[in-house]
């Protein structure tokens, strides 16, 4: 039975130990006031953001909370990160600034080949267009009313028109675009490797 108390007690105080050595920690922080505080019962939430110190039963600093970063701190962190992850990519990607030369002609090319494919696409509506305008024209000559059909196909046409107009405009926005992204990746890359542009 003493043994079995024994075993109690010791148990007992294993499990207090990490307590009661807690209980001895100081937490120094300073207030909304400006005051530096020293308590044993912790940090109170509103101040945690502003750091503190855990101090032993001796005095001395035993750990340090820095404070909570600003939120420019935290934005400047976030695009240090981005921007790091953005550099691995980029030297996954190229070995040189002749590789992304490289692949800005490519590119560019690959642009101005689909350009050229609705500028021809265009080119062929205007020659219908034409031909439909000139057979409504005919017919109105000659004095009779144009069908509401042709009238409807000149009007697809035309609406066909303005569309191929717009994916010209677009790819043109696009191959802009391209250049400039092509030319920050390269300059980018450069400084990566430790070259001039």
């Amino acid at each position: 039975m003493a043994r079995q108390d024994g075993i109690r007690l010791t148990l007992l105080l294993c499990l207090c130990s990490p307590l009661l050595a807690g209980a001895a920690d100081l937490y120094r922080y300073v207030n909304d006031k400006g005051v530096t505080v020293l308590d044993r019962q912790g940090v109170p939430p509103e101040f945690i953001s502003k750091g503190y110190q855990v101090l032993n039963d001796q005095g001395r600093v035993i750990q340090v909370v820095p404070p909570a970063p600003s939120r420019e701190e935290m934005q400047r962190r976030l695009d240090a990160k981005a921007r790091a992850g953005s550099d691995v990519q980029l030297m996954r990607l190229y070995s040189s600034v002749e590789d992304v030369d490289r692949a800005l002609k490519r590119k560019l090319s690959e642009i101005d080949g689909l350009i050229s494919v609705v500028r021809g696409n265009l080119q062929s509506v205007k020659v219908q267009q034409d031909n439909l305008q000139g057979r409504a024209a005919d017919l109105e000559r000659a004095g009779r009313a144009v069908p509401a059909d042709l009238v409807a196909q000149i009007n697809d046409l035309k609406a066909e028109q303005q569309r191929l107009e717009k994916d010209i405009q677009r790819y043109q926005d696009t191959r802009e675009q391209t250049q400039v992204s092509f030319s920050a990746d390269r300059d980018r890359l450069a400084q990566l490797l430790g070259r001039g542009n």
